[in-house]
């Protein structure tokens, strides 16, 4: 489950926050390991899954962030060639950066030089989702988009998943609505997404979730090696 702390994540956004939590927690025991890189880290909400998985962790973001760390170790640039040596990380964790970057090819590029042989690359990303962190949102990108990049950086995709479907983006879009309304709009933002998240553990509400993922994602996550 993604957190509480309404200054970390806005409770519009705690359904998605929770799905993109689950797959993280899902996928971390299994490919996460060695020296890890947590690139354009934030407040470094993954920390305490991955942590025990790693023998080395490296977080990193640039000065233009929203998100303030005291345990930030490298405060740089990353829309321009990155400070690390070739293969130096088992690990990168892109966790809701790639559309903040203006030249995506080129981050694509570093990570594939600064990647160990078979080392792993953990993203994610929105897709159907609003504007955040202006004026710094760049991108959506489609699966296509996402594959064609692992193509050109030589990598090799493990996995690639929708993030949710018609119900969850809905529930997504009226959750940021509602929390807007005067008295009320908090607790009408937080139940439309706890009845959704119900409704998809049901028979018809997964079908739904389901079939509409192709067309109506929130997002994509991927697991990528080199």
């Amino acid at each position: 489950m993604g957190s509480r702390d309404s200054n970390e994540v806005g409770i519009g956004s705690r359904l998605i926050t929770d799905m993109v939590a689950g797959f993280y927690s899902r996928f971390i025991p299994l490919y996460v390991k060695g020296k890890l890189l947590d690139l354009g880290c934030g407040s470094v909400p993954l920390f305490h899954v991955y942590r025990k998985y790693v023998n080395d962790i490296t977080c990193v973001d640039w000065e233009n962030t929203i998100h303030k760390n005291k345990f930030l170790d490298f405060e740089c640039d990353i829309t321009k060639k990155l400070i690390f040596k070739d293969g130096e990380f088992d690990t990168i964790i892109l966790s809701d950066v790639l559309e903040h970057i203006p030249n995506p090819e080129f981050l694509w590029t570093e990570m594939a030089r600064i990647l160990s042989p078979n080392g792993i690359i953990i993203i994610n990303v929105p897709f159907l989702y609003w504007i955040h962190e202006k004026p710094y949102d760049y991108f959506r990108f489609t699966e296509f988009a996402l594959r064609h990049y692992v193509n050109t950086s030589n990598l090799k995709l493990l996995q690639l998943e929708a993030i949710g479907g018609f119900p969850e983006l809905m529930a997504d879009l009226f959750g940021k609505f509602f929390q807007y309304i005067p008295l009320v709009g908090k607790i009408l933002s937080i139940s439309i997404q706890t009845i959704t998240k119900i409704f998809i553990q049901t028979n018809l509400g997964n079908r739904l979730s389901k079939k509409s993922k192709p067309t109506f994602p929130l997002g994509y996550f991927l697991i990528v090696q080199k």
